[in-house]
This record gives C-alpha cells, structure tokens and sequence, in this order.
C-alpha cells in the first residue's frame, strides 16, 4: 500500500471522512488570477479510509499513468483526506452536497466561475445529473469542466446542454475513439510547447479558461515531472492511446501458446 494511504482504517480517519466540509470550493494560485473556483476530487483509483475502494476516472486510459493529481501535493496526507472527504459526501449525501454546492456558489457574486474537477471525473450519472441541478439554480455563475466521459455526456449533458456550462473533451481515456476533432471541443497534451505549435493546436497556458472561451483544438504542455515526461516521451496523450489501443488489439488477436 503507497504510503499517502497509510492512514486508510485507522480510527481517526474514518470519523474524518464523514465530517462534513464547511466550504466546498477552492482555489489554487493559477486559477485565482482568472478568479475561477474549483471542486476537485481523488483522482482515478483508491481507498477509502472506511474500506470502500473508488474510481472517480472509469474512461481514465494512459493519462493515468502520468496524472498530475496523483502525483506531488495531491498526495499529501492531508490532501488526499481533503478529496477523499469530498468523494464521500458525494457518495453519502448527493442530495445534501447538491444543496450546499448550491447555496455556496449563490452566495458569491454574480458571474462566478467555477472549475468542476481538478482531479476526478464525472464518475456516474446520479452524480453528473447532480451538477446539472446545480447549474440550473445557479444561472448567474459559469461552470466549465475536461473530461473523458464522451458517453455520458453524450447522453446527458449534449441533447439539453446548458447555456452555463462549456466542457472539453481531453484525449488520453478508453473513450478516445468516440471523439470527433471536427464535431467535439477536444484537447489534447504535448511534450512541449513548442510541440502544440507544431501541431497547429491552440495554448491555453495563459488562462485556463482558454480551454472552452478560446479556439480548438486546444492544446497544453505537459506537466513538468521527470519520470512522467520520459514516460509520454515525443507522443501527445491522444497518439500515446492510440498506440495503447492497437497493441491490445493485436493481442486480442493473436492465438494463446499451445493452439
């Protein structure tokens, strides 16, 4: 067990995970500067102090493997409880989170921005459906997320999609071969900036909020940690998938030893 989740089971930890937070939303320095608020979760796959094991990122593909919001302060010990305790309201009290989400952002002004998901995904349908309400009494303020999810959004967000809410569909997930560049807002991750020139992508390093206001396809440089950079090495996340895709194709293919 990675020692981020050593304080899975005990005592202390479990009684914290079912306290309530005060404030859901956050901001970290970058996203402050466009005063953008934020909700996040655990990324993609864990446990639970009290047992139960997650995956708040099912369509997750290669970009598991060079996840930033598994890596670094996301996991701190005190970090993870934070998410971890978001995951459980959700799963908990989706009733009793969608109230006070609601009540939060309504309390702030008019015009608010709020990114859904620095890490995690929409990980079911109850719990999209509940971002939905959200945003429908919460007319005022703009809601903006990337996510892998192409299927669901297919199914609930795109046939009634809200004047509020703008979404990019970021390659690196099971659901890559779903995306349409032509039809779908989609980014994907470079290895360098120069490289989303190259590719005649468009930067959204300047402000986050580029990722759904700006042009498409949008592209972003990744993130700057050794071992994940030699991982990706010269692919984006969407060649890097396909790639993953066609070698478990070709060995689906092939007959098992001994036939």
């Amino acid at each position: 067990m990675p020692a981020a989740l050593s304080h899975h089971h005990h005592p202390a930890a479990i009684e914290l995970l079912h306290v309530r937070p005060r404030q859901l939303l956050t901001q970290n320095s970058r996203l402050r500067r466009d005063r953008i608020y934020n909700w996040t979760l655990p990324a993609w796959a864990g446990r639970l102090p009290d047992g139960r094991t997650y995956n708040t990122c099912p369509s997750a593909g290669i970009c598991a493997k060079v996840c930033y919001a598994r890596a670094g302060a996301y996991r701190f010990s005190n970090v993870l409880a934070r998410h971890e305790r978001n995951l459980a309201y959700v799963l908990d009290d989706l009733v009793g989170w969608t109230a006070q989400m609601i009540a939060e952002i309504n309390r702030k002004r008019v015009g608010t921005i709020v990114r859904i998901h620095d890490g995690g995904d929409f990980f079911a349908d109850a719990y999209l459906t509940a971002w939905l309400t959200v945003m429908t009494h919460c007319s005022s303020s703009r809601f903006y997320t990337y996510t892998k999810e192409v299927n669901r959004f297919r199914r609930l967000v795109e046939p009634r999609a809200l004047r509020n809410f703008k979404w990019v569909y970021s390659y690196g997930g099971i659901q890559d071969i779903r995306l349409n560049p032509a039809r779908d807002r989609v980014a994907d991750v470079f290895p360098t900036a120069a490289d989303i020139v190259a590719a005649r992508y468009h930067d959204q390093s300047a402000s986050d909020l580029l990722a759904v206001d700006g042009p498409s396809p949008v592209g972003m440089a990744a993130n700057n940690i050794p071992h994940f950079l030699k991982r990706q090495g010269d692919r984006t996340f969407r060649t890097w998938q396909a790639e993953t895709n066609a070698l478990f194709s070709r060995r689906r293919r092939q007959p098992a030893s001994g036939q």
